[in-house]
């Protein structure tokens, strides 16, 4: 017989204005190798359907169960009820706006990011559709590849103290996908065109390099490597745009 678990599950739907928000428990058995999707699914089955929780894979590929575990941002379908203790407490990321109870809308944030980085390869060479694809490099391609692999969850952003202060700050996320682009062979912009997008506050120099995002990322992703890479090319890029200027005067 497994362990007796207490779930404590933020519950508010921000369109309902006699909604107020508050923790609901609710108890439930415990079952060899349950996750926490496995366990919202229950609870919504056989204990509160209305329960609002998002998923879509179970696979930690679509970032869509995302959600604070016990005080620490986490995918529900990789976290083991086994590894936690016996009372479990849930809330929605924070950051993004809530849609209701745990779910959050994170899509509409990170569309907007990608427009504010311009996430897509920059070049002026005309498509030819029948043209075989650019030759790269193996271990070039790997370290493009590590990158990608981000599933945009949002853990990062939610564990982030800058992005907590500022609603502005673009977070780890977004200078990942900005590093991304920086070894992509095929991109053709400058480091001074980078600055441009991200050489502010609101941009690579708002970091404070608490760690939080890296400590969270279901997908072990260095995101302090690549945050550390981006200031220092960029720091020259503004030194060498910088001193002609000096000199001049």
């Amino acid at each position: 017989m497994g362990r007796r678990l207490q779930f404590n599950i933020f519950r508010h739907n921000p369109l309902d204005p006699a909604s107020t928000p508050h923790m609901q428990p609710f108890i439930m058995e415990e079952l060899p190798n349950m996750t926490l999707f496995i366990a919202l699914n229950k609870l919504r089955e056989e204990q509160d359907p209305g329960l609002q929780f998002e998923f879509c894979c179970r696979a930690a590929i679509c970032g869509a169960c995302a959600m604070v575990i016990n005080g620490k941002p986490g995918l529900a379908c990789r976290t083991k009820t086994v590894d936690l203790p016996e009372e479990i407490n849930l809330l929605p990321l924070p950051f993004f706006k809530l849609v209701g109870d745990l779910t959050v809308d994170t899509g509409t944030w990170f569309r907007d990011m990608a427009k504010r980085v311009r996430s897509w390869v920059h070049t002026d060479k005309d498509f030819d559709p029948k043209a075989q694809e650019e030759r790269m490099d193996n271990a070039l391609a790997d370290e493009i590849y590590e990158l990608d692999r981000c599933v945009e969850c949002g853990c990062c952003v939610a564990a982030c103290g800058t992005a907590l202060m500022r609603p502005d700050f673009l977070g780890a996320v977004a200078l990942n996908r900005v590093a991304r682009f920086m070894i992509d062979p095929r991109d053709q912009r400058t480091d001074c065109d980078y600055f441009s997008v991200i050489g502010s506050d609101e941009g690579i120099f708002g970091c404070m390099g608490l760690l939080g995002c890296e400590d969270v990322c279901p997908k072990q992703i260095p995101l302090q490597d690549q945050l550390g890479m981006i200031r220092r090319k960029l720091a020259l890029a503004a030194a060498k745009n910088f001193l002609p200027r000096f000199m001049r005067s």
